[in-house]
C-alpha cells in the first residue's frame, strides 16, 4: 500500500514538473527595451522617463532628428537621449523610435554616444530604422567600411532607396564597378535624386564635374568628401553640421563687465542678489535702444534662482520687452510636467520649444520659463546652460 502511495505521488510530481517545464518553454520573452542602453554616463537615473507621456516622447524624439537646436538645447538633448533608462510605456520596445533616438543624437553631434548605443543593440539586421541610424553614424564618423558592413548584413528592407544608394557606393568601393552601376541605375529609376546622381555618377565614372558638395546626410557627406569638394559652401543638415563641428559651441564672455560676471556666476550655479541688483541698475540706466536687452539679462539671471528682494521684484515686474513666442498649450504642458517632477517629460517639452525656436535660440520670455522648469525637476546643469546662453546673447 505504501509503495502504491509513493508511486502515485511520484507520478503526480513528474506530471507537475512536466507541466511546469512545458509552461516555461512556451512563455514568450519580453521585448527588449532599446532605451535602456546607454550612450554614456549622464548623471541621470534609470527612472528618467518615469511617467513620461508616450505621445510627447514620440513627437519630440522624431523632431530632434531633423530640427536644429542652439548649443544649450543640443547639450540637453544629448544628455537625456544618451541616458540608459527604461523608456516610456510602449516606447522602449519600438525599434523605429529607437532608430529615431540614435538619429537625434547624431543631429546633436553625439556620434560617440550614438555609436556606443548601437554597438550594444541587438537586431540591427532586422530593423531597417536602427540599421540606417547605425550606417549614418558610421558615415559621419568617417568609417564607410563599417556602414557597408551594416548594409550587407541587413535582412529586411534591403530594397528601400536609402540602402540601394548606399549599396551602389559600397560596391564601387569594393571594386565591383558593374554591380555598382546596375544598383545606381536601379536607385535612380526608383527615385531620381539630382544631388546623389551627380556625385555618385562622377565617382562611378572616375572623373568629371560633380558640381557643389551636398551635406544632406552621411552618404552625401561621404561622397562629397571622397570627391574633395568644398564642404564649407554646402548647407548641412543638423546631423552633418553637428558632426563637422565636433562638439558644442562655447559661450564666450561678453565685453560688458556686469554681463560677463553674470555669465560666470550662472555657469557656476551661484547667482546672487548683488549681481541681480547690478543688472537691474544697468537696465534702469540703459537708453531706449539698449534697454530691452538689459532687461532681458536681469530676467534671465533672476529666473535661475537669484535671490530677489522687494526692490528687485518690483523692477522686474515693470519690464515689458521680454518676447515670448511659444504655444500657450505647449508651455502649459511644460508647467504641468515640472509640477509633477517628471524629469524626462519636462526635458522633452523644453526641447520641443527649443526646436520650434531653431538654432538662433529662444526669445527671453520662453527661455525664462524653460530655465525655471528645468531647475524645478533637478536639471540644474541644463538650466545653467540655457541661462548662460541667453545672457551672452544680450551683449
Amino acid at each position: 500500500m505504501a509503495r502504491r502511495i509513493i508511486g502515485v505521488a511520484l507520478g503526480a510530481l513528474l506530471l507537475s514538473s512536466a507541466a511546469i517545464a512545458q509552461e516555461v518553454a512556451v512563455t514568450p520573452l519580453a521585448a527588449p527595451d532599446h532605451f535602456s542602453t546607454a550612450g554614456r554616463e549622464t548623471g541621470l537615473g534609470p527612472d528618467l522617463w518615469r511617467g513620461t507621456s508616450p505621445g510627447i516622447a514620440r513627437a519630440v524624439i522624431v523632431l530632434l532628428a531633423t530640427k536644429p537646436l542652439s548649443p544649450a538645447g543640443r547639450g540637453l538633448a544629448s544628455r537625456v537621449l544618451a541616458t540608459g533608462a527604461t523608456g516610456p510605456e510602449g516606447v522602449g520596445q519600438d525599434a523605429g523610435l529607437a532608430g529615431a533616438r540614435v538619429s537625434a543624437l547624431l543631429a546633436q553631434g553625439a556620434v560617440a554616444e550614438a555609436s556606443a548605443i548601437l554597438d550594444r543593440s541587438s537586431g540591427l539586421d532586422r530593423s531597417p530604422e536602427l540599421a540606417r541610424a547605425a550606417a549614418e553614424a558610421a558615415l559621419l564618423a568617417n568609417a564607410p567600411d563599417r556602414a557597408c558592413t551594416i548594409a550587407a548584413q541587413l535582412a529586411t528592407g534591403r530594397d528601400d532607396i536609402y540602402w540601394l544608394r548606399l549599396r551602389a557606393y559600397c560596391q564601387q568601393q569594393a571594386g565591383e564597378a558593374g554591380a555598382a552601376q546596375l544598383t545606381f541605375d536601379l536607385a535612380q529609376s526608383q527615385a531620381r535624386d539630382a544631388a546623389y546622381g551627380r556625385l555618385m555618377g562622377v565617382k562611378l565614372a572616375g572623373g568629371g564635374n560633380p558640381g557643389p558638395a551636398s551635406l544632406r546626410n552621411g552618404l552625401d557627406y561621404t561622397l562629397s568628401r571622397d570627391l574633395s569638394l568644398d564642404l564649407s559652401q554646402a548647407k548641412a543638415s543638423p546631423a552633418v553640421a553637428a558632426a563637422l563641428e565636433r562638439g558644442l559651441a562655447v559661450t564666450t564672455a561678453p565685453d560688458d563687465p556686469v554681463l560677463a560676471d553674470a555669465v560666470s556666476l550662472v555657469k557656476s550655479g551661484q547667482p546672487d542678489a548683488a549681481t541681480l541688483a547690478r543688472l537691474t541698475d544697468r537696465a534702469a540706466a540703459a537708453d531706449g535702444k539698449a534697454r530691452p536687452k538689459a532687461q532681458n539679462a536681469a530676467l534671465i539671471f533672476a529666473a535661475l534662482g537669484s535671490p530677489a528682494d522687494a526692490k528687485a521684484r518690483g523692477e522686474l515686474a515693470t519690464y515689458t520687452g521680454a518676447e515670448a513666442k511659444a504655444s500657450p498649450s505647449r508651455m502649459l504642458a511644460l508647467d504641468l510636467a515640472a509640477d509633477r517632477k517628471l524629469v524626462g517629460e519636462t526635458a522633452l517639452l523644453a526641447l520641443w520649444l527649443s526646436a520650434d525656436a531653431g538654432a538662433a535660440g529662444l526669445p527671453t520670455g520662453d527661455r525664462v520659463r524653460i530655465i525655471r522648469a528645468l531647475k524645478a525637476v533637478g536639471l540644474d546643469e541644463d538650466a545653467r546652460a540655457y541661462a548662460a546662453e541667453g545672457l551672452a546673447a544680450q551683449r
